[in-house]
């Protein structure tokens, strides 16, 4: 467990909430909405909010190996072969922020999904701790088993209204993480962007690899944004991994905000920094542009 909790030591330290809605009830209605108990209270004076005019948006169910999966869609209303991104959450499950993001994506033309990747582990929403919820569900659900979520989620894009010819994903710290997993598993990858997602670490066997052991052979270009004070994830480990990239000629990038630590996109938390935050959103909008998502 202890691999995963590096990911975590900036995060917002546990509260004395509890309780939380059943599994049941979780899969069919609760993603998407609210916020997980272990980093309230939210900053309510700088959530960010995307309406869904002009957009579809709402929970589909992807079955894999017959297990259903619920995914937060967003997209322009009426629209086909939309260019595909894959939104992958923080350990918090994919709560209203990360919905939030779908929809932004949406706005901006793109089919967007964003997975609920620990449903068979249960609601990651409802653990008061970090660590409880690091230690009941997230070090239970194995890469394996993610990687093959997100494929199911490009199959089922492909199949309603998505031009998976333009494939991108995008994810926050644990899906940082498993952005650059997934950009190495999936060559129809064209780019990704990974938030301060983990780059080296302990191994297990849910988590066999870190992307610095995929690096010297990845193909697609990933734009990684990190920030300088992230007590978790070391300045030394990003110059481990673009020497690694740069062993295989990849393309891809770092930007790393000075002023910001972990989280900084996470608008709903005070990690939150608007200008970094801001300027991110821009890069990677940019990114998957200029790599022919767009």
């Amino acid at each position: 467990m202890h691999h995963l909790k590096e990911d975590f030591d900036s995060l917002v330290a546990e509260t004395a909430l509890s309780g939380g809605i059943d599994r049941r009830g979780f899969l069919k209605t609760a993603i998407g909405t609210g916020f997980a108990a272990a980093v309230m209270p939210v900053v309510a004076q700088t959530v960010v909010h995307t309406d869904t005019a002009g957009l579809t948006a709402g929970v589909v169910t992807i079955t894999v190996d017959g297990q259903q999966v619920p995914v937060y869609r967003a997209q322009p209303e009426g629209k086909r072969k939309l260019p595909v991104i894959l939104v992958v959450s923080e350990v918090f499950g994919v709560h209203e922020h990360i919905a939030d993001v779908a929809r932004r994506f949406a706005k901006q033309g793109y089919l967007a999904l964003a997975p609920e990747l620990f449903a068979r582990q249960g609601d990651p929403r409802s653990y008061a701790s970090i660590a409880e919820l690091i230690d009941k569900v997230v070090s239970k659900a194995s890469d394996q088993q993610v990687l093959g979520d997100l494929d199911a989620c490009v199959a089922w894009a492909k199949a309603n209204g998505g031009d998976t010819d333009r494939l991108g994903i995008t994810g926050f710290c644990w899906g940082g993480r498993i952005t650059w997993l997934y950009a190495a598993h999936n060559p129809g990858v064209k780019a990704a962007v990974a938030w301060y997602g983990r780059l080296i670490g302990a191994k297990n066997g849910n988590n066999p690899q870190n992307p610095i052991d995929i690096a010297p052979t990845l193909k697609t270009p990933v734009l990684g944004l990190y920030g300088a004070k992230d007590g978790g994830i070391s300045q030394e480990s990003i110059v481990a991994m673009k020497a690694a990239l740069a062993k295989g000629g990849n393309q891809s990038e770092f930007v790393v905000y000075p002023n910001s630590g972990h989280a900084f996109h996470a608008d709903y938390r005070p990690s939150y920094v608007e200008a970094d935050a801001k300027d991110g959103w821009k890069r990677a909008l940019a990114w998957f542009k200029a790599h022919g998502v767009a």
